[in-house]
C-alpha cells in the first residue's frame, strides 16, 4: 500500500522480549546498496585477464539416448581452438552435491558418459580463444546417439516397466531410509477419517519455475602457479561448491581459492556445482584463464528450475471446524538427477501438516526422477507449492462447513506445547497474534473470542 510502512507491536510477548538491543527492529541501510547504485560493485565477470579462453557446451538434444561416438576431430581443427574435454578428462566424473552431507548416492556426472538423460545436458566442452571460436568449434562436435525411451509424467515414472531414467539409483525414486518415499505417522488417519463429519480430497499441481537471474550463471577462473587456482563465482553457496569441486577435480581444497559474495539475482538457482569443476579444469590443462558464463538461453533451459509438484490432500473435518484428520501425497519432480531435490522433497513432509493441529497424520513425499532438466533449489523449495496447497485446501474446508476461512485458522492454528506431526512440541508459534493483527490490518472482522485468544494456551 502507498505509504503503508511497518509497525514495532511491543504489547505481544513483552515478557519474551529483551528491549535494549542494538540492531533487531532499528532501521540499517544495506551495506551493499552504495556499490550498487554507483556502479562499484565488482561482479565475476568484470574480472578480465590476458589470454583468457571461454568453454561452450555440447549439450545432448534428446532427453534420453545413448551415445554411440563423440568425434571431435573437426572441432579441434577449428582457429582459436585450444583444448577439447570430455568425461574421460573429468578425474571423478560422478558427483551430487548433497554428498557433503551424506545424501547420497552420487548421480550426476559433469560430462555425460555412456548416455545422456535429459535435454541439455553437458557432453563435450570447448574451450577457446574467443566465445565465437568456442561456439563455432562445439557446432563441428559430432555425437552419435541411440535415442531411448523417455518419460516426463511422475506418475508415469512410478509405474511398473517405466524407462529407468538414471541408473545410479536403479529405480526412478530416491530411496529414503524410511523406504520409497519419506514418511511422516501420527494418530491414526483412517480412525479419524471415521470420524469425521465431512471428508475432503482434492489435487494440485504445479509446473517447474525458472528463476530467471539478471545476471546468469558464470565464473572465471585464473590460475595462480604451484597447482593453485583462483575461481571468481556467483555461487550462492561457497563451500559446498568450493568442497564438492575439491571432490570433482580430486584436488585438496587448499588449493582452491573461492573469491563470491556478490550475486546478480540468485533465489536459490545459483547453488548447483555446475559451471566451477569444469571451468578449473580447464585453466589447470591448459595454464590458462578460463571463463564460463551461460547464455540467457542456456540460463532459461539448461539451469535447475523449482521443481514440477503434485500434492494430492485428503482431509477429516467436523462441523465445529477441527481437522481431524490429514492424508497427504507428495511428488517432486528431480528431473534426471538429485541435486537438492530429495531435501525439498524431505522439506514437504515435515512441512504438509501445515501451522495446525492435527490428531492424525499421514505423510508420503516422493522424490521421482524423470527425464526433464534436474530442478534444484528456489526460495523455500519444498514448502512454497506444499503451503499454496494447504492453504487452498483450507479455503476449500472452510466454505464447506460453512465457516469463515480466517476463523477456520483461528480453530485449528498450532499453539504453544501442542505436539507437531513429527513428533516436536510446538515452541513460540505467535501464529494467533499474527492472524489477529492480519485480521485489523486487513478490516477483515472476526468474532471477538477469536480476538481474545493467545498462543501461549489452549483455554485463553
Amino acid at each position: 500500500m502507498r505509504g503503508a510502512k511497518m509497525e514495532l507491536r511491543k504489547n505481544y510477548f513483552a515478557d519474551q522480549r529483551k528491549d535494549d538491543l542494538h540492531e533487531i527492529g532499528q532501521p540499517r541501510p544495506r551495506s551493499d546498496s552504495p556499490g550498487h547504485v554507483t556502479g562499484k560493485t565488482a561482479y565475476f565477470a568484470d574480472r578480465n585477464f590476458p589470454g583468457m579462453l571461454h568453454l561452450k557446451m555440447v549439450r545432448s538434444p534428446h532427453h534420453h539416448a545413448r551415445i554411440r561416438s563423440i568425434d571431435t576431430s573437426e572441432a579441434e581443427k577449428h582457429p582459436g581452438v585450444v583444448k577439447i574435454l570430455t568425461a574421460k578428462d573429468v578425474p571423478h566424473n560422478v558427483y551430487t552435491i548433497l554428498i557433503l552431507i551424506q545424501i547420497g548416492p552420487e548421480d550426476e556426472t559433469v560430462l555425460a558418459d555412456g548416455k545422456v538423460r535429459w535435454k541439455g545436458e553437458a557432453v563435450v566442452a570447448v574451450l577457446a580463444e574467443s566465445e565465437r571460436a568456442a561456439q563455432e568449434a562445439a557446432a563441428k562436435v559430432k555425437v552419435d546417439y541411440e535415442v531411448l525411451p523417455a518419460v516426463f509424467d511422475m506418475e508415469e515414472a512410478l509405474k511398473p516397466g517405466a524407462p529407468i531414467v538414471n541408473e545410479y539409483h536403479g529405480q526412478n525414486h530416491y530411496l529414503y531410509d524410511s523406504g520409497e518415499c519419506r514418511k511422516v505417522r501420527f494418530g491414526d488417519v483412517e480412525a479419524g477419517f471415521a470420524s469425521a463429519d465431512h471428508v475432503l480430497e482434492q489435487s494440485y499441481q504445479s509446473s517447474p519455475i525458472e528463476h530467471a537471474p539478471t545476471e546468469t550463471t558464470g565464473c572465471v577462473v585464473a590460475p595462480e602457479g604451484n597447482d593453485r587456482f583462483t575461481c571468481y563465482t556467483n555461487t550462492q553457496a561457497m563451500f559446498f561448491t568450493l568442497d564438492n569441486t575439491s571432490i570433482i577435480l580430486q584436488m585438496p581444497g587448499s588449493k582452491l581459492h573461492f573469491v563470491g559474495g556478490t550475486v546478480g539475482g540468485g533465489f536459490g538457482g545459483k547453488v548447483d556445482v555446475i559451471v566451477e569443476p569444469i571451468a578449473i579444469l580447464g585453466a589447470k590443462l591448459t595454464g590458462r584463464p578460463v571463463c564460463f558464463v551461460y547464455s540467457r538461453e542456456e540460463e532459461m533451459q539448461i539451469s535447475s528450475p523449482r521443481a514440477a509438484e503434485k500434492v494430492v490432500i485428503k482431509d477429516g473435518v467436523m462441523k465445529d471446524g477441527r481437522i481431524v484428520a490429514r492424508k497427504v501425497t507428495g511428488y517432486t519432480d528431480a528431473g534426471a538427477y538429485s541435486r537438492h531435490s530429495p531435501y525439498g522433497a524431505q522439506k514437504g513432509a515435515g512441512h504438509y501438516p501445515g501451522p495446525y493441529t492435527i490428531p492424525n497424520v499421514w505423510i508420503d513425499t516422493y522424490c521421482v526422477y524423470t527425464n526433464r532438466t534436474p530442478s534444484s533449489a528456489m526460495r523455500g523449495f519444498g514448502v512454497t507449492i506444499g503451503d499454496f496447497a494447504l492453504e487452498v485446501q483450507m479455503d476449500k474446508l472452510a466454505r464447506l462447513i460453512g465457516l469463515d476461512p480466517l476463523e477456520f485458522r483461528f480453530i485449528n492454528a498450532y499453539r504453544d506445547g501442542d505436539m507437531k506431526a513429527h513428533r516436536q512440541p510446538t515452541e513460540g508459534a505467535a501464529l494467533i497474534e499474527c492472524m489477529q493483527e492480519a485480521s485489523r490490518a486487513a478490516n477483515w472482522p472476526v468474532a471477538e473470542k477469536y480476538l481474545a485468544m493467545s498462543s501461549y494456551a489452549k483455554g485463553a
